[in-house]
């Protein structure tokens, strides 16, 4: 068996490599999200932590791997003073497409079927008990299994309830996750479930870049006799390892120390406590990690470092990590509640007033910072990006029908994870165990079972028929010529996107932007799950210059053909932004014509289409609604886009 990458022959990564021996020390932490770009050797440095950990004392021929001096209720118990042997911690990998079942376990088909008994088969909960769960491309497992794994971790054990079986068992483990950002994020829920966060990148410096690459390749020519030149770094950090955990109940938190943690954690305005319990967790095993007996500021700060910068961001479209400044500044403030005195009998003193903001309100402050735009002078044909309106809290918008595409969270889709909703002899994804069973037992006598197991034949068999939610790809066609080059139009047609990116980020969707203006039409975001990616470009909208409707349109329908052939399950819906007016076309005659010609395409293809008429004043044309009729899809006038209106439109848009 070929070894290893050795942990301590990595080089670089001092965080990401601190943050996973914390969590070996102490693993009531949380485990720990690596977020980094492709190639920096994010999988190679989990893999190494295993062989770092402590040896395991469990019960001989346990399927959980049970300690044989603690009673966890296991269901091969009881197991308590009986034999015991030795064994390496486990490093289990929880594959991207794994099942409900493969994760938390199911009843084991074979015993059913030969013995005719309902038994447990546990799953990979059960294996990485005590050891390391590794999920590489976390962002990418379905929110099902995230929200199993997850509540699995903060609990310690896994609870199964399926198809007639009923088993709980402890499910204690290291939880590392991976994942590229560009490839879409976490929802925040599933962000602040991790104990820490590291980003990792690769070295920009030269002499670094050329020491990882002189170790990778003496790995690669003799993994062996590689492994042995580190091995003596590698027992020192296991051993090393082994005497803080046995220090970490002696470790103190002073109560200086705690009025520092929760300045700090206030200071950010992360939500709810689990960050304060999270960064006093990681400050003892700081401490226990550097031999010292009572924490300290130095430990307090360590572990901000990997505990809140998940935690601070407000918005999906705020940037991850800590600036040295806003850390620095908020190290400050903390050390005013740690020099306070302890509150006395009488209670803790009363707060201050708020803070007058040098005789503002906030809302004053906030136009202070943000000062009304004088009207631009001129006649330039490309005005300057437009501050987007204020978000709103988008409902749930719906692709028509019953899919088939990517898991979401969004329209309803046949799946092959998900509720089962009935058994089916035609269609389906895997065995309806239950549905066979019944569909065979009253045929038992009929086909002379004598023993143990059931007699099946080919027309006993059901399939499971599964109804879950999908992703769907959101195309918006915003018109950035100079007829919407209004302030306040673009301002409210950029508040809307923004809204719907932030729900699209939660829902799992994947979103792209095309604009068109002047002569031509320009993909300005392509379809991406990334939100961060999504907020970039449209911070750079601008508009000015003629309205090429129809390519923008055509320029659509070639996106959504290339996406069709990328991912063919993926069901689009196309939302177009524009007053409706065609002034330009790339190929002569009739531009209002030739839009329409191209509208018809979009629908003659079963594209699903909502389109915002953004036309105002008295006179109104109603151009829009005629574009809408061409794409056989619903209209809606700008000023009613909320975010009632905008959840009954797009549900209302007819697919062909």
């Amino acid at each position: 068996m070929t070894s290893r990458f050795p942990f301590s022959a990595v080089v670089g990564h001092d965080d990401l490599r601190l943050a996973l021996l914390l969590n070996a020390v102490h693993p009531g932490i949380g485990g720990v999200l690596v977020r980094g770009e492709k190639g920096t050797a994010k999988s190679t440095v989990v893999r190494a932590l295993a062989a770092l950990l402590p040896e395991l004392a469990v019960v001989p021929g346990c399927r959980f791997g049970c300690d044989p001096l603690v009673d966890t209720g296991c269901p091969d118990g009881p197991h308590v003073g009986g034999a015991s042997e030795r064994r390496a911690a486990r490093l289990v990998e929880l594959p991207v497409g794994a099942t409900e079942d493969r994760l938390v376990g199911s009843l084991d088909l074979e015993r059913a079927l030969t013995e005719g008994v309902r038994a447990y088969q546990p799953g990979l909960l059960a294996a990485a008990h005590r050891g390391v769960l590794y999920v590489d491309e976390v962002n990418l497992l379905h929110d099902h299994l995230v929200d199993l794994l997850l509540d699995a971790a903060a609990m310690g054990r896994a609870h199964v309830e399926r198809e007639g079986v009923s088993v709980s068992h402890a499910a204690s483990f290291l939880l590392v996750g991976t994942m590229n950002p560009e490839e879409g994020e976490l929802r925040p829920q599933l962000l602040d479930r991790f104990g820490l966060t590291v980003a990792v990148r690769a070295s920009r410096d030269v002499a670094t870049r050329t020491e990882v690459i002189r170790r990778r390749l003496a790995y690669e020519a003799d993994p062996e006799g590689f492994a042995a030149r580190w091995e003596a770094a590698d027992v020192e950090l296991a051993d090393r390892i082994v005497t803080a955990r046995a220090a970490l109940p002696t470790v103190a938190l002073p109560d200086a120390e705690l009025r520092r943690i929760a300045g700090v954690c206030a200071a950010f305005e992360v939500d709810g406590m689990r960050a304060d319990l999270v960064v006093a967790r990681t400050a003892v095993a700081h401490a226990a990690w550097r031999g010292a007996d009572v924490v300290e500021e130095a430990d307090v700060e360590a572990a901000v470092r990997l505990a809140l910068p998940h935690r601070k961001r407000r918005d999906p479209f705020d940037e991850p990590g800590l600036e040295e400044e806003q850390l620095a500044d908020a190290m400050r403030q903390a050390a005013e509640h740690a020099d306070e005195e302890p509150d006395g009998p009488d209670g803790p003193p009363e707060p201050d007033g708020p803070d007058d903001g040098g005789g503002q309100s906030p809302e004053s402050q906030g136009n202070a910072e943000s000062p009304r735009q004088k009207p631009e002078q001129g006649g330039s044909r490309e005005r300057p990006p437009a501050a987007p309106a204020p978000a709103f809290r988008a409902r749930l918008l719906q692709v028509p029908g019953v899919g088939e595409g990517a898991p979401g969270k969004r329209s309803r889709a046949r799946a092959r994870t998900g509720q089962v909703v009935r058994s089916s002899t035609v269609d389906g994804a895997g065995l309806h165990l239950v549905g066979t069973l019944s569909a065979a037992a009253p045929h038992q006598g009929s086909r002379g079972r004598s023993g143990p197991g059931l007699v099946l034949r080919a027309g006993d068999l059901r399939l499971s028929v599964r109804e879950g939610k999908e992703g769907n790809l959101v195309l918006f066609v915003v018109d950035a010529s100079g007829s919407m080059a209004a302030r306040q139009r673009m301002s409210a047609v950029s508040g809307a996107v923004v809204s719907l990116l932030r729900d699209a980020y939660q829902r799992r969707d994947k979103v792209g932007v095309i604009t068109f203006r002047g002569s031509t039409a320009d993909v300005a975001l392509p379809p991406t799950s990334s939100v961060d990616a999504a907020a970039a470009r449209l911070r750079g909208l601008r508009t000015g210059g003629r309205t090429p409707l129809a390519d923008g349109l055509l320029k659509a329908r070639r996106l959504l053909e290339v996406e069709r052939l990328r991912d063919p399950r993926r069901r689009p819906l196309l939302v177009l932004l524009t007053d409706g007016r065609a002034t330009s076309t790339g190929a002569g005659g009739d531009p209002m014509r030739d839009a329409l010609r191209a509208a018809g395409l979009l629908a003659s293809d079963g594209t699903a289409s909502v389109v915002v008429d953004c036309e105002h004043g008295p006179v109104r044309l109603g151009l829009a609604a005629r574009v809408a009729v061409a794409l056989d899809g619903a209209c809606l006038r700008l000023e009613e886009l909320s975010a009632d209106q905008v959840a009954g439109v797009v549900r209302a848009a007819r697919a062909a």
